[in-house]
This record gives structure tokens, sequence and C-alpha cells, in this order.
């Protein structure tokens, strides 16, 4: 029961109790007086009574039965929160996924076919190579190894080693370079067939490289040059030149690393030699050692 109910019930009870008093009151001096007074007053009197005694009976009714409720009062609604999104101040990233690893296949052996060394060369026998010494350049062997110099500027020089005469082979010498600039050549001569006709691997002190067909004394390219990062610019330098011939097809290679490929069948036989030629205004001396020549037996693929 709530407060207003209460409170309701508590005023109507002693309303019921005043009537009540009220109604004994009226009642006792109706007993007292009826004998007294006049029928028409007498009459009143009842009628009074019998008033009264409905509307005590109303209200004993009326308290006898349980207290109406009152209606409740109208709640207030509730407040209603608007949802803001939280701030991710460290929002996770993506897990990148591993790319694919790629197998790496390795590179064509274009030294393929090499068989049994043929023979080296230690630079110990002079009289395997042209020698000479003259005011403008010299080719001398000693300590191992065949030194090209050259003292007037414009002059080539060459020294071939008078064998074996070769048709299939690979072969290897190193050049060590202590004047070299410029546009001076050096390199590997390959089927020499005579003094003015043969193949030149040629290397210049650019970083270049080249090879030329030399017949008749008259040089022509059958490759021009190209950029190498093997080839040392200048001197002092050391660089491997390594040639790999069969038939008509020749490959070159610096360091053991391959150059390029030349085909062509004009010389198919031959012995071997350096050379070293001044271009500029300066001296040169290239100095060769540690020669190899191997055999080739079967061809490989073209590279």
């Amino acid at each position: 029961m709530s407060v207003r109910a209460s409170l309701l019930y508590n005023s109507l009870a002693g309303f019921v109790r005043t009537i009540r008093r009220i109604c004994d009151y009226f009642v006792l001096q109706f007993i007292m007086t009826s004998r007294q007074i006049p029928p028409w007053e007498l009459a009143a009197s009842l009628i009074l009574t019998l008033s009264l005694l409905v509307a005590l009976t109303a209200c004993a009714s009326l308290l006898s039965g349980s207290p109406t409720a009152l209606p409740p009062s109208p709640t207030a609604p509730l407040p209603t929160f608007t949802l803001t999104p939280t701030i991710v101040w460290f929002p996770p990233t993506a897990t990148n996924t591993p790319l694919p690893t790629v197998a790496i296949t390795p590179t064509l052996e274009q030294r393929s076919g090499l068989g049994e060394v043929l023979f080296s060369d230690n630079f110990e026998v002079s009289e395997l190579w042209n020698t000479a010494v003259s005011n403008a350049a010299s080719a001398i062997v000693e300590r191992n190894r065949l030194t090209l110099a050259i003292s007037k500027p414009g002059t080539t020089i060459l020294s071939l080693r008078k064998e074996p005469v070769l048709r299939d082979f690979y072969a290897e010498v190193t050049a060590s370079l202590s004047l070299c600039r410029g546009r001076d050549a050096y390199g590997l001569l390959v089927r020499v067939m005579s003094s003015g006709d043969f193949y030149r691997y040629v290397l210049n002190c650019n970083g270049q490289t080249r090879l030329e067909r030399v017949r008749s004394g008259q040089s022509y390219p059958a490759q021009d040059w190209l950029l190498s990062g093997d080839a040392p610019t200048g001197a002092p330098g050391e660089v491997k030149l390594g040639v790999w011939a069969l038939g008509a097809e020749m490959r070159f290679f610096l360091n053991d690393r391959y150059q390029f490929t030349v085909r062509d069948p004009l010389f198919w036989q031959g012995t071997l030699g350096v050379f070293a030629q001044s271009v500029g205004s300066n001296p040169v001396t290239v100095s060769f050692s540690s020669l190899a020549v191997y055999a080739v037996s079967a061809a490989s693929p073209t590279p």
C-alpha cells in the first residue's frame, strides 16, 4: 500500500467513527424523548436516524473492503546513452604473407665438355716463346712470367708460342698490369695461323673487352667493345682471361665469368700468343703467367 492510500484510509476510518457517535447520540435521545415528542417530530427524528444508519452502513462497507490501489504514478523514462566508438590507438597490422621462394636454377656451364689438361706453362722455358728486345718494346721470359713492355707510344708487340697447334680447347692465362691506362690494350691470341692471321681477345684499360679477327695484319671486330666489371680499369690490376673453342664457336671469359660468344669459321686451328698495345702517349707494361690448356671433347648448349 502506498503512502497516499494509507492516509485516505485513516481519514475515512475517523469519519466513520464520528458518524457512529452521532448515530448513538440520536438513538439515545430518541429513546429518552419518544414518549414526550409529538408524532410529526417523532417521524422526522426517525427519518434522520435511518438516514444516518444508511450512511453508516455505506461507510462500513467501504471500510470493510480492501483499499483501492491508486494508479501508479508515471515513471520518468531512463536516460538513454549513445555509444561512441572506441578509439583504437594502436590498430593491429596485417600479417605479411611470405612470398613464395623462387628456386634459383644454376646457369648452364659454358665450359662444359672440358677434358684433361693438355699442358700448362709456368714460363720457365723461354725457347717456347718469341722473345725480343728493342728501343721501342721488349718481350722477356723471366721469373715465371712473360713480360711485354712498350716504351714507344703507338707500338704493338706480340709473343707467339711455338707449339702445339690446337683445334678444340679451353685456354686460360693471368695478365698483370704494371703500366696501362685509357685505351691501351692487351690480351690473348688464339688459333694463330701466322703473325698476321689469328683471333685477338682484347681488353683495354677503360674496363672494356672485345674480339678482333686479324687477317693479313688487318684487324676486324668480330665482337665490338663491351664494358665488363671484370676488366681492370688501369694499373695496377690483374685478370684471368679464358677462351673456350669448339669448331666455329668460341666463348670468352674473365675471372671465370662468361662474357660473350662469337661464331666465326675463318680459323679452325692454330697456336697461342699474347700481345700488348700502346694507344696513348704513355708506356705500357703487362706480364702474363699461369697458362693452362684443357681438351674440349663434347659440345655444350649455346649460352
